[in-house]
């Protein structure tokens, strides 16, 4: 069984059986909260530390205020991720969720409730490139402009209602494949359940941008299109036409927890793998 650890603000780490929310919280009731998650390297020493916590501290804060919560503070947050981490006794790699829900709906003066958890997943030994995967697309229902004017559509706010994503996620293992890609209905690649997506066709490596499209905007990606500006590739944040996916020289579905995945395949068809090209992205 992995290794696991929860701590709750204002009490600490806890035992991870122990409860930590009532039945009348409004996360787990309505979904009404916001969570991020990120990875955790224990080093050789036995020292774990959360790659780009503060990025993802960053784009929790922001789903707070999307959501009108008044989350902790950013050292609060800090806190209590280093108290957990010195008390994580895990090896290899793991995952790091931090939640902020809006609190008790029978109590609200007690508060936001926020409460973080580490999970300990199977390391992926140094220079080895994830998992190919293989994809199909699922459409998103809407159009690729649907949040724009509409915040109240929480687009780019990753909530603790995700049951859509889940749901699509089941659906592509229930056609075959390993995960999913949205597309908008007027035509364009989104992303992934849970996941960003980076697509280079002709030396240009482009990934859909957040905004308007309600794209969740991506630590991870980020990171890998810095690097790829940084080495001269040309980058460019713009829509991708679906039809995009089958000629291009890679597609990836990007996230913190595995990394940038590669796509063989998408809806039954093979898209190439350019082996000097996976190279890079993957450094």
């Amino acid at each position: 069984m992995s290794a696991y650890l929860v701590a709750v603000l204002g009490r600490g780490v806890v035992g991870a059986d122990e409860p930590v929310v009532t039945v009348d919280d409004l996360g787990f009731a309505r979904g009404d909260g916001c969570f991020d998650s990120a990875r955790v390297l224990t080093d050789t020493d036995g020292a774990a530390r959360v790659v780009n916590l503060g990025e993802h501290l960053d784009r929790l804060d922001g789903a707070a205020a999307a959501l009108d919560i008044a989350g902790p503070t950013r050292d609060a947050w800090e806190a209590l991720v280093a108290e957990a981490l010195v008390a994580w006794h895990g090896s290899g790699e793991a995952v790091l969720k931090l939640v902020l829900t809006r609190g008790r709906e029978w109590a609200p003066d007690a508060g936001p409730l926020a409460l973080l958890s580490i999970t300990e997943k199977p390391a992926r030994p140094r220079g080895r490139v994830p998992r190919a995967l293989r994809a199909v697309t699922l459409t998103s229902g809407r159009p690729s402009d649907a949040f724009k004017d509409a915040p109240w559509l929480l687009g780019g706010v990753k909530t603790l209602s995700y049951v859509g994503n889940v749901a699509a996620a089941r659906e592509a293992k229930r056609r075959g494949a390993d995960d999913a890609i949205f597309v908008s209905t007027d035509g364009f690649a989104m992303d992934g359940p849970t996941s960003g997506l980076i697509v280079v066709t002709d030396g240009v490596m482009r990934t859909p941008p957040t905004g308007d499209t309600g794209i969740l905007a991506s630590v991870t990606v980020d990171e890998i299109l810095a690097a790829a500006a940084e080495s001269e590739m040309p980058v460019r944040v713009e829509l991708v036409p679906a039809d995009d996916l089958l000629t291009a020289d890679g597609v990836w579905l990007v996230s913190s927890g595995r990394g940038p995945s590669p796509i063989v395949e998408v809806d039954g068809s093979p898209i190439r793998v350019d082996e000097e090209l996976a190279s890079i992205v993957h450094e």
